[in-house]
Order: structure tokens, then sequence, then C-alpha cells
């Protein structure tokens, strides 16, 4: 397994966070998860790493359970959000397997104590992992309830000193409406965060953005159904939106 990063070509990041949904998992599928999507992006992640990069994780429980919708559906909104923090496990420990078979050394750790499968959140270990060229995957989202897993996102790539968030999507970025419903939709090479609030373009939730915008924290926002487009951005190639950073 490779555990240490070495000497590699210069990438515009040294270390960044990948937020992916539950949803980026399932494949064809409408529901769980399918083991070739889970290798596929777990190929994405390693292409990266060979980079030197030091790479943060962290996966959505979309796929397995959502609080909200559980809620909505008559469940107290508390026990559904903390079965939807358990569902981003499931799926950290799925990318783990994927991540491990390839040859990198990945930790999951867990905002909620777990210690029979996955370390808990030691803001200082953590660091040391990714120094050691680990892979940390971030999951249970902050511990608590009503707050989703992109602010778990912002919350953990600020607290591990990230260079930028990578929001893997279906579409190449942000646009000013739906591609796939209009042929006139545009998209942004760089945009603020105050014009991705007011617009309400849903790259992330409201606290999550200002998390981000508080911290100063670009948000990348690229198509991860794209073969190479994570690899590319770092390489300074690639069709992304940057929310923020230069685009502030």
């Amino acid at each position: 397994m490779t555990d240490d990063s070495g000497d590699h070509p210069a990438t515009k990041y040294k270390r960044v966070m990948l937020k992916i949904s539950g949803e980026a998992l399932m494949g064809d599928q409408g529901y769980g998860l399918d083991p070739p999507t889970v290798q596929r992006i777990a190929e994405e992640v390693q292409s990266v790493h060979d980079l030197g990069v030091e790479i943060c994780m962290v996966i959505g429980g979309g796929n397995i359970f959502r609080g909200l919708q559980g809620s909505a559906q008559g469940m107290e909104r508390t026990t559904a959000d903390y079965m939807g923090m358990l569902a981003t496990v499931m799926n950290a420990l799925a990318m783990q397997s994927a991540l491990e078979s390839l040859g990198i050394y990945t930790r999951v750790i867990s905002a909620i104590p777990m210690d029979q499968v996955c370390e808990p959140y030691i803001r200082r270990r953590a660091v040391r992992h990714l120094e050691k060229g680990r892979v940390c995957i971030f999951a249970a989202g902050t511990g608590n309830p009503y707050f989703t897993t992109d602010t778990a996102a912002t919350l953990r790539a600020s607290e591990m000193s990230c260079e930028a968030i990578f929001k893997g999507t279906k579409v190449d970025g942000v646009y000013n409406k739906d591609p796939a419903k209009f042929d006139d939709a545009k998209r942004y090479d760089t945009i603020s965060y105050d014009d991705v609030l007011a617009q309400h373009l849903g790259v992330m939730d409201a606290t999550a953005i200002a998390l981000a915008q508080g911290n100063n924290l670009p948000i990348v926002v690229f198509s991860l159904d794209e073969p190479g487009g994570f690899r590319g951005i770092l390489a300074g190639e690639g069709t992304y939106t940057i929310v923020g950073g230069e685009a502030g």
C-alpha cells in the first residue's frame, strides 16, 4: 500500500475535501450501493492521491436513508437525522474497502463513536493521518441532528485546513438553471457565495455556504461522472465552477 506522498508534480491544491452524495454510489440502482460505481469513484480518488494530494472525504447517506424524508413521513426529526448519520458510516466503510483494495491506506473517522468499526473524531490524529498520506473519510456528519453532510464537509474541511472543497455532482459546474431541463442554461466559471445564496442555486445548503464563506474556503463544483475529472482539475484542466475563492 502507498502511505507516503513522495515526489509528485505540482498541483493547484495540496489538501482537499471531496464531498459526494450517497446517491452517487447507487449507480443505476434506485437504492443502496452499486459496488462497481463505488470502485470507479475510488479509482478517481486514487488518481488524485497518486499526485501527492492529501484527501479528506465526506459521503452523504441519501442512498440508504435521508433524515428529512424520514421526518416528512412522520418520524421524529432528531431520530431520523441520527439514522441518516449511521447511513453515512455504511457508505464510508464501503469506500474504505474500495480504496484499500487499490492499495491506499484509509481511515474512517466517525463523529459518533463506534470503536469496533471506525475511529472517533480527534482532530490532531486526523491531521496526522493526512500528513502520512492516508485518505480520511469523515462519517456520521457533525454528530448533531439538523446539520447536513454538506455542512459536515465544510466544517471538517475548515478544521483540517483544506484548501478547497470539491463537490462532485452529476453536472460539470454551477448553472443558472437546470441544464437537464433547459437548453439555454448558462454555466458559471466562477460565482460568489452571495450570488449562490441569492439565486438559490442549490450548490450546498445555506449553512454550509456561510461556513465556507466565513473561512474563505472555495467550493469547486464538477462532474463526478466525467472520468478523470477530479484529477484533471487539480492538474489545471477540465470544466468546473469555483464558488468563492477567486470568485469572491
